[in-house]
């Protein structure tokens, strides 16, 4: 994987997200990681979150998940939890991507800025292993994208589920590995 053509993707660490996940900050050590290693090697670095726009236009009722959300009037655009989580702040340089749905890719420019940027292959952490992570893999694979999933940089409310999901499905269209493994083959690559 060559850094300047490949993105960490740093997926729905934001204030809401990481507050229904997370119960002490030390669990986002390896988003943290993950992003230092990141920049330090010329790894292109996006934030995404998901929001929406006042009132919900967005949300289709026939839509389970996110029908439920516009119901309880939170996840908008000017509400605080949408706001990427304070130990994970993207420096000047690096853009926060915007989704409507549970892929990075699904309502985003997200597509545009890579292709932008030329870039080939994604690195993913993000909150829900299940959701986010699940999604972007299955839609990126099929856009040709090189995958590797960050396990330890991932996080699920079902520890099993998270379990099956990176020893059994995620290998099928990306390399599985640590924050810490990826970071040395970051800097053995130099």
């Amino acid at each position: 994987m060559s850094p300047n053509r490949s993105a960490l993707l740093v997926m729905d660490v934001q204030k809401g997200i990481v507050r229904r996940f997370v119960s002490s900050v030390d669990a986002l050590a390896p988003f943290q990681r993950a992003a230092a290693a990141a920049r330090a090697s010329g790894v292109f670095v996006i934030f995404i979150k998901v929001a929406f726009r006042d009132g919900y236009p967005e949300v289709s009722k026939r839509n389970k998940s996110f029908s439920t959300i516009s119901t309880r009037g939170s996840m908008t655009l000017s509400d605080a939890s949408t706001e990427l989580h304070e130990a994970l702040s993207p420096r000047p340089d690096e853009p926060t991507v915007n989704k409507l749905r549970v892929s990075a890719f699904t309502g985003s420019d997200l597509e545009v800025v890579l292709r932008a940027r030329e870039i080939r292959a994604l690195v993913l952490a993000g909150i829900a292993t299940s959701g986010v992570v699940l999604s972007t893999v299955r839609e990126a694979a099929d856009m040709d994208y090189e995958l590797t999933v960050l396990s330890d940089a991932c996080l699920d409310a079902d520890p099993e589920v998270h379990r099956v999901l990176v020893e059994k499905i995620f290998p099928r269209q990306a390399e599985v590995t640590t924050v810490d493994a990826w970071a040395s083959s970051l800097k053995a690559s130099r």
